[in-house]
């Protein structure tokens, strides 16, 4: 046997699996130290805030519209509770939207994934808890 051919055909221990498990995820901390495509923890509260206000803000909304509108057209249905359900309902759709929008996102420029975990994921979780 060639000397190159014999290195293609390394055996795959228990030993040598669990070693490219580590550098895998060794590789992957440092995607995430040097990426940092999100901007950390700010990131993520302005996000929630962003979230909240676009909720909030159509709510109030329809809650104003519905009680200007019930004092100049007092009838027996209350417009104020229904236009604030619809208010709320536009702003958790839009919210959806812009979550659904974001996890695409942040998957897109997640690195592939890992060979190893598609071929043996209980090897790597086994070992993991054995060397906690």
């Amino acid at each position: 046997m060639k000397p190159n051919q014999s290195s293609r055909h390394k055996s795959r221990s228990p030993t040598n699996k669990f070693t490219e498990a580590i550098a895998t995820k060794g590789r992957r901390k440092l995607y995430a130290r040097q990426a940092k495509p999100f901007g950390g923890v700010w990131f993520g509260l302005g996000f929630a805030g962003l979230i909240g206000w676009s909720v909030v803000l159509p709510t109030l909304l329809g809650m104003a519209l519905g009680a200007w509108i019930d004092l100049q057209f007092p009838s027996q249905m209350s417009w104020t509770l229904a236009l604030m359900l619809g208010g709320m309902t536009l702003g958790c759709l839009t919210a959806w939207q812009w979550i659904t929008q974001e996890q695409a996102r942040i998957a897109r420029s997640q690195p592939p994934p890992d060979q190893l975990a598609d071929r043996d994921p209980d090897f790597i979780s086994q070992h993991e808890e054995e060397h906690d």
